[in-house]
């Protein structure tokens, strides 16, 4: 995997606004990209994508997935003089929205903020709530902006190009979490098409509405129905000097990280031993590094997708970003390129996992 084409593809596919349940530009894209390299592409009611490839010997199903969807907001009203008033579909955060750069269903909008000319002390020193905030979009009434197209359950999602620091492999934008995972195995299959050299049949999916419940990868997981399954994605690190001393030691650019629990007591995953063994040991004949991590307070599309049918065996490999659900999310390109060699390997290698039953 190229750096420099992974990167460019990544800007193209951030770009593309793709909030939950609104995914279909996004999807519309990368079955385009897709198709080249699988045996065939398809995309079922909900938005999800699935990309097929046989290999040439026989051998497990196994689906690899990542989620095309950002954090955005929804249009919740529009007022007589053509201010938005918004509600939150994703992991949004008040504090992050103010004064920002916004797309609301393809036109350019800011969301307000009141002048500090205007303000009170205790203004100064309050976050609003969502439902305080506004969205102009540089109309003078609702008809107007009707008139625009924009309509109550339209998407608003960051205005935020992906960019790259003095050192070029750290990088900044919007939706790095999950387009990045997205564009991964997007160079997985490219990797893999013209040899096929793997046992059994290769799923990628391209999973809708993971921001907002893990909904799109529980229908996917179950039609494909895998012996095994990997998720892709990115996970939040604590390297900065907030989160220091947060008891969680993940970091970017020290590898990528493999969630042994992610999720909270009722719905999260506890990764099986068998499979962070393996990823570990593939971890380890790569010479890679990489980290382990135990994080109550995210999770990964993985936790649907353990549950699906009689259960799957299943593990994630994410990539750490700092500033998370944020307009700039930053993360190393270097470990992506990690990430690609460790699934490349193992996809290569899946006829020798082992038996990875429970017991």
């Amino acid at each position: 995997m190229e750096k420099s084409e992974f990167l460019e593809q990544l800007k193209t596919l951030a770009a593309i606004q793709g909030a939950p349940g609104q995914e279909m530009n996004v999807v519309r894209t990368l079955v385009e990209q897709f198709s080249p390299y699988a045996d065939s592409v398809e995309v079922d009611n909900m938005g999800n994508l699935y990309a097929y490839m046989k290999g040439n010997k026989p051998g497990p199903t196994v689906m690899v997935s990542a989620h095309s969807d950002e954090i955005g907001c929804v249009v919740r009203d529009i007022d007589e003089r053509g201010f938005i008033r918004i509600e939150r579909t994703g992991g949004m955060i008040e504090s992050l929205l103010i004064g920002r750069k916004v797309n609301v269903n393809g036109h350019f909008g800011v969301v307000g903020v009141k002048a500090g000319h205007l303000q009170t002390a205790e203004e100064r020193s309050r976050i609003p709530s969502i439902y305080e905030l506004y969205v102009d979009v540089g109309a003078a009434s609702k008809e107007e902006v009707h008139n625009m197209g924009i309509q109550i359950g339209d998407q608003i999602t960051y205005v935020s190009e992906i960019e790259q620091f003095t050192n070029p492999d750290l990088i900044c934008g919007k939706a790095i979490d999950n387009r990045s995972c997205c564009v991964l195995l997007l160079q997985l299959f490219k990797s893999l098409h013209s040899e096929k050299n793997f046992a059994g049949t290769l799923v990628g999916v391209i999973a809708v509405q993971e921001e907002v419940g893990l909904r799109g990868a529980k229908v996917a997981t179950y039609k494909v129905n895998p012996e095994f399954a990997i998720v892709l994605d990115t996970i939040p690190c604590a390297d900065t000097p907030d989160s220091l001393n947060s008891g969680y030691p993940v970091g970017i650019g020290r590898g990528p990280v493999f969630p042994a629990l992610a999720g909270g007591s009722v719905r999260g995953n506890i990764m099986s031993p068998q499979f962070k063994k393996l990823l570990i040991r593939y971890a380890n004949e790569l010479d890679m590094p990489y980290q382990l991590a135990v994080m109550t307070g995210a999770t990964t599309d993985l936790a649907a997708v353990h549950l699906e049918r009689e259960g799957v065996l299943a593990g994630a490999i994410t990539f750490a970003r700092r500033y998370s659900h944020s307009p700039v999310e930053v993360a190393n390109l270097r470990v992506f390129e990690q990430g690609f060699m460790l699934l490349e390997k193992m996809i290569l290698d899946n006829e020798n996992w082992g038996e990875l039953g429970f017991i």
